[in-house]
């Protein structure tokens, strides 16, 4: 009977330890919630940090394409350098002409010297060309007039006109006699000779100046 007794009594502390086990097996073991929590935010927070990252990577590529805080393009060149500038008018691109420009009635005559761009490309003249008449007394240069010279960009084909003013001469007397007109345009060195076609004298002067004037590039009339 007592054996008996101590079989029942094994047999039942061999079930309670069977169960305990059993429950230490259960998925729903608390000690396991940590690590599960743990999983799920780390998944949560890669998830999130990869959409952040593919917005910066869209930011980033909007700064390269936009402008930046002065309205410009970044890299954009913003004008021309040095290089870019139109080149000044070479003599032997011009070609040069003069007539006699004199209106009826004037008090001083006029000349009105043509220069076109033959050069095939645009070019620029800025300030004054260098004027001299020849005379039968020696050369006469042409003093400027003083305008204001603005610089021109010449086209290819195309034609800017300044004048040339002198005293009539009216005296009775025979004059300086006119044989010719020299003409060097702005910046170069390089003269052309023309037929001077205004009057065929001018009167004699005391010496104290020059009566002649030339105006600027682009001046018309009277010299400028």
């Amino acid at each position: 009977m007592r054996v008996r007794k101590l079989t029942l009594a094994a047999m039942a502390l061999a079930a309670g330890l069977s169960l305990t086990a059993c429950q230490g097996d259960d998925g729903t073991d608390p000690s396991a919630a940590p690590s599960a929590a743990s999983s799920a935010s780390s998944s949560a927070s890669s998830s999130n940090g990869g959409s952040e990252s593919a917005g910066g990577g869209s930011a980033a590529s909007g700064q390269e394409g936009g402008t930046d805080s002065a309205g410009k393009s970044p890299g954009g060149t913003g004008g021309t350098g040095e290089g870019g500038k139109t080149a000044a008018c070479r003599t032997d691109e011009l070609e040069i002409t003069a007539m006699d420009a004199t209106v009826d009635g004037d008090t001083e005559g006029t000349v009105a010297v043509d220069l076109k761009n033959g050069g095939g490309r645009d070019c620029t003249l800025a300030g004054y060309a260098g004027v001299d008449l020849k005379t039968n007394a020696g050369s006469l240069s042409a003093k400027r007039t003083g305008r204001q010279a603005p610089q021109i960009v010449l086209a290819a084909g195309d034609t800017v006109t300044f004048g040339i003013t002198y005293p009539v001469n009216d005296t009775g007397g025979s004059g300086v006699r006119v044989t010719g007109l020299v003409v060097t345009p702005p910046n170069e060195t390089e003269s052309v000779t023309l037929d001077w076609p205004g009057a065929a004298t001018l009167p004699v002067t005391d010496g104290s100046g020059t009566p002649v004037q030339v105006g600027p590039m682009g001046s018309a009339g009277q010299g400028g």
